[in-house]
């Protein structure tokens, strides 16, 4: 039987930092499957093809890594995808707090969904999505944040 697991999020843009948490991943488990989720707490500033598309285009030679779409209870997802696990990045203690109750809630719901937390590489710890649009709208490179591909999505976006 194939260990699926899902990682969930925006990616509005997806960064390095994704891209490092997946790599990792795709290491540990048979099949990750990237779930691109609009979260109604957030205003994206890309739609949800937009993204896809992005992470699509970034994991190109990830084998053993899917993308999809969902909305509604992450772990009625997962088990809709015959998941044994949700992958959660962490990059700061301020991160873990909100995670934990996340994974905790999610246990609940659903005992047989394990919660994995993965910390990025320490270079980019401080990286996240929000700080990324920001750098791109203030016309700053962010070459050093994305891929070549996003890269180019954000300037298209702001100019």
């Amino acid at each position: 039987m194939k260990k699926i697991v899902i990682y969930p999020g925006t990616f509005d843009p997806i960064t390095f930092g994704h891209l490092d948490v997946i790599q990792r991943a795709s290491e540990l488990f048979d099949v990750v499957i990237v779930s691109v989720l609009e979260n109604t707490a957030k205003r994206p500033l890309f739609t949800k093809d937009e993204r896809v598309e992005m992470i699509k285009e970034s994991i190109k030679g990830m084998n053993n890594v899917e993308v999809d779409v969902f909305d509604g209870l992450l772990v009625d997802y997962a088990k809709r995808k015959n998941a044994i696990a949700i992958i959660r990045g962490l990059r700061a203690v301020s991160d873990f707090e909100y995670e934990f109750q996340m994974a905790l809630m999610n246990r609940k719901i659903s005992n047989g969904i394990t919660t994995v937390f993965l910390m990025p590489h320490e270079k980019y710890t401080y990286l996240n999505s929000t700080i990324v649009r920001e750098l791109a709208r203030l016309k700053s490179n962010v070459m050093d944040f994305v891929p070549t591909f996003v890269a180019e999505k954000l300037r298209e976006k702001f100019s």
